[in-house]
Parts: C-alpha cells; structure tokens; sequence
C-alpha cells in the first residue's frame, strides 16, 4: 500500500505541475536547459521532457506525454491532467478498501465506453473542406503563446498537410515538412514556400555564385579537399621543389575533380558536412567558381533523404559516379535577402517529390522555437483529421458529456464496478474545472451552470474563456480531432491502471 501510495503521490505531483498550462488562458512555464539555454512554453510535451524526473511513477507521466505527442500530437497537458484526477479518484476507492485489480478493470471498461460516447457525439468531416481543417488548427493554436498569429499559422499548416495527402491517404509522415527558422522579421513572414529552402546559406567566400537559372542540382557526399590518411603520418619535405610539386599535385586533384562536375552540366553543388576533413577548401571554391558552379556547403545528414525526395535527384557517393541522370533540375536557385534574412530558395523543381517547405521567421529564438512547436502541433491536429476523419467540439464540453452518460450508466451497474464507473465520471469533470481556473473564473459555479446545460440537451455547451461564460462551444468554432479526445482518455486510463496494479518496488543492481 506504501508503495502504491507513494507511486500516486509522484504521479499527482507531475500532473500538478503541468495543469495550470491548460487551455488558452493557460500559464507559460520558463525552462532553463543543462547548457544555460531558456525555453518559454506551454506545450506539456516540452515542459515535461524537461523535467528531470528521478520517481519511476513520474516517469510515467513522462512516457504518457510524449505517447500522446506521437498519437496525436497535440493534447499532451490534457492527457497528464487527466491521468492525475483519475489517480486522485483510485485512491479515494483504495482507501475505502476496494481491491486495485477491481478498480483497474472497472476503469477499462469506462474508458472503452466514454470513447464510444465520444464517436456518438462527433460529426464526420471532409478532407475538402478546408475551413472544418482550419477550424481545428486555429483552436490548437489558440492555448499557444503565439495566438494571436494563429491566422497566419492555422492556413499554413492546412496547406503544408493536404498538399501531401492523396484521396486514398489514412496518414501523414510529418518529416515530409520541414520547417526551416530563421531569425529576423515577425512570426507573420511565416510562409509556405513553393519549392524548397535551404537551411544553409551560398558560399560567397571565393566570389561565387547566388543565383543560377535552369539549375542541374547535385548532391555530393564526398569531399572537395586534399585527401589524407586515416592514420596520423608526417611528411618530411627538404627541398622547396618537392614543396611545389605537393601543392601541384594537391590542386591538380582538386581540378580534375571540378571539371568532371562540371562535365556532368551540374551547376549548383550540394556537399554534405563532413567530420574528418574539410568538406570543401579555399582552392577548389574557386576553380567551382570559375567553372560557375553555385556551392551550398554543411547540408546536414539528415536532410540529404528530404533534398534528394524534394529535388528529384540522387546522393552521390563518389566522383567516378557523378552523371547527369542522377542531378535535379529548377528553373531557378537564388538566395534572397529579405528583412535581413539570407534563404537560398529552389524554385520550379523538375519532378518534385510531396514534400512541402515552411519558412518560418521570428524576432528572437525564444519566440522562433516556440512558433515551430506551434507550428508542430497544429500540423498534428490536421494530420489527426486525416487519420480519423472526425471532429468534436471543445472547451469542456465532451468531457462534461462522457461524464453525465457515465454517471446514468453507473446507475445501472451493481456493487463495486457502480462506484467505480461513477468516480471514473467524475474524475473527468477536471479538464472544465481546469479550464475555467486558469481563465480566473469560478470553478464549481462554471461546472454546475455546465452540468446544468447538459442536462437540458445542449450537447455542445462548452466554457467560452473569452467571455468567461457557457456557450454553444461550436458556434464559436472551438473544435478539436476526435482523436486527440479518444487516444487522451485512452492513454491516460492505461496508465492509470498500470499504476494501480504496481504493489512493489524492486531495486535492480
């Protein structure tokens, strides 16, 4: 019993401390990272992935967040509040001497029944219609700092998703979007970029090149540099002549190297980072440059699959295999300057792949990392619609819903698994108790007025924090995935029951 007790206390700690960031008028926590970095943000999968929680039970509501990211990307504080109030409800039974394996059964089963309640309640959507999509990114973008640029951000991410979905499509592989940051400007020069950009600038160093029309792309994963050894060796020269013949050797090479790329008509040059030598040196920017070759240099590793997947062109790994067939073709590469930001844009690519570019601009890195985790989760949210086609509405009002159902189904019920399911009902009464604090309104009089309206059939009746009163939530087009409702009250109640089956705590050596 201590051990149960201590794993709730933990898991209820955990969630104490993500639940005033619920909602639209949530708080916003300040996380400084081991490297001294600041985080500002209110996305519960963020603040708890920076916890460091020693607790195994915490631990758990750790995993529970980042599983709800995966799913469904967005309602991952939701998720953690629930399964707080939900452990908070077994403990009550426990200590009235209920067994944890009853409490835990009886928790499954309301849990299957709230979603069929929830399925009841959703309207099916279109993947055409764009305004229930943009509906829904705009509600999750709403609880974020970054709220009022939801009318930028909400048709940028409906764009990005439904240019990579075909008619037969059930997901979405989000690493298909990237999202490129730069700072300078506002979160309002957030665009949607027809082509790709480029995380890199051009190399100016030798005078080269930063716009080239009817571009032939190569990517390059091999150096264009002197080689060298893998072991550490010295070179011993005692005559200025051998000294020349080494620098002529060593350009040489380098030229050889250049006039095969430009034999193969490639004039704009992609070079992966590379660790053991220079990617690129001095000698051989400039011979690119005379040969009018435009250089990209440090393209990363992990984003060589999406530039060959977005520019219709193969990695190559080796000089001997540099042919025309495996370039890209663009009517135009070019690097702009705008607000002060440089981007390298590849426009009018040949045979793209679906992959779409986001630029995504802010003032400060603070405000430009929280646009991208923004940027993230209403992505997820319209992603969640592909995935199941269906909305609810928000603001409470599911929850309250379930929690009216579940209370007449426990009516029916007899003995223990009636208490159960009854504690389970209102347990999830704390997503609008929530809401309706952090919004600085009265919570019990709120919920009541809620329950009230229920009960009178208003199914979608839900907390309007704007105005800090109950309305028909839908009207005022406060509406969320189904998925993201089902997969949160899921998650948490798995959790909750894993939890509640633990009698012991082991410590391996």
């Amino acid at each position: 019993m201590e051990v149960r007790l201590s794993n709730m206390v933990a898991a209820k700690a955990i969630s104490d401390a993500v639940r005033t960031s619920l909602g639209p008028r949530g708080m916003d926590k300040m996380i400084q990272t081991s490297k001294g970095e600041v985080i500002i943000t209110n996305d519960g999968a963020t603040i708890l992935k920076s916890i460091q929680a020693l607790h195994p039970a915490a631990k758990m509501l750790v995993d529970l967040s980042a599983a709800q990211d995966i799913e469904a990307g967005d309602g991952t504080t939701s998720v953690v509040v629930l399964a707080g109030s939900l452990l908070g409800a077994a403990e009550k039974m426990l200590q009235k001497g209920m067994h944890p394996t009853v409490i835990a059964e009886s928790f499954l089963k309301a849990s299957a029944k709230a979603v069929e309640y929830l399925e009841e309640l959703s309207t099916p959507i279109d993947l055409k219609d764009k305004s229930a999509l943009l509906r829904a990114a705009t509600t999750s973008l709403n609880s974020k700092i970054v709220s009022q640029y939801s009318s930028t951000l909400a048709p940028i991410a409906v764009q990005a998703v439904t240019r990579l979905i075909t008619p037969t499509s059930s997901n979405v592989d989000l690493r298909d979007i990237r999202i490129v940051k730069k700072v300078g400007g506002t979160i309002e020069d957030t665009e949607l970029v027809e082509g790709v950009v480029l995380n890199q600038n051009v190399v100016v160093a030798a005078g080269g090149l930063t716009r080239i029309e009817k571009a032939k792309i190569g990517i390059i994963q091999f150096q264009l540099s002197a080689p060298k050894p893998d072991m550490d060796n010295t070179v011993i020269i005692n005559d200025y002549r051998q000294m020349d013949k080494v620098i002529k050797e060593g350009r040489q090479y380098l030229l050889n190297i250049c006039k095969k790329i430009k034999k193969a008509n490639c004039n704009v040059l992609l070079i992966q980072k590379s660790i053991l030598r220079d990617a690129v040196d001095d000698t051989s920017l400039t011979f690119l440059k005379r040969l009018n070759i435009l250089v990209v240099k440090d393209v990363e590793r992990d984003e060589i699959e999406f530039l060959s997947k977005s520019l219709g062109c193969k990695p190559i790994a080796d000089i001997e295999a540099f042919t025309e067939d495996k370039l890209g073709y663009a009517d135009l590469i070019e690097e702009t300057n705008v607000n002060d930001i440089k981007v390298v844009r590849v426009t009018g690519v040949k045979n793209p792949g679906r992959t779409v570019s986001i630029l995504a601009t802010g003032s400060n890195s603070l405000v430009l990392e929280e646009s991208e985790r923004s940027l993230h989760d209403a992505l997820c949210v319209v992603r969640c619609l592909v995935k199941k086609r269906a909305l609810i509405a928000g603001g409470g009002a599911p929850e309250i819903h379930i929690s009216r159902l579940l209370s007449q189904y426990a009516h029916t019920l007899k003995g223990m698994e009636a208490y159960c399911f009854q504690a389970y009902a209102d347990a999830l009464e704390v997503i609008p108790t929530t809401l309706a604090e952090n919004a600085g309104l009265n919570p019990i009089a709120i919920v009541t007025e809620l329950r009230n309206r229920h009960a009178l059939g208003e199914r979608n009746a839900g907390i309007n924090v704007r105005k800090g009163l109950i309305s028909n939530i839908l009207e005022e087009d406060v509406v969320q995935p189904l998925l993201v409702s089902t997969s949160a009250i899921e998650l948490s109640t798995e959790t909750v029951c894993l939890l509640l089956k633990i009698d012991d705590y082991v410590q391996a050596r």
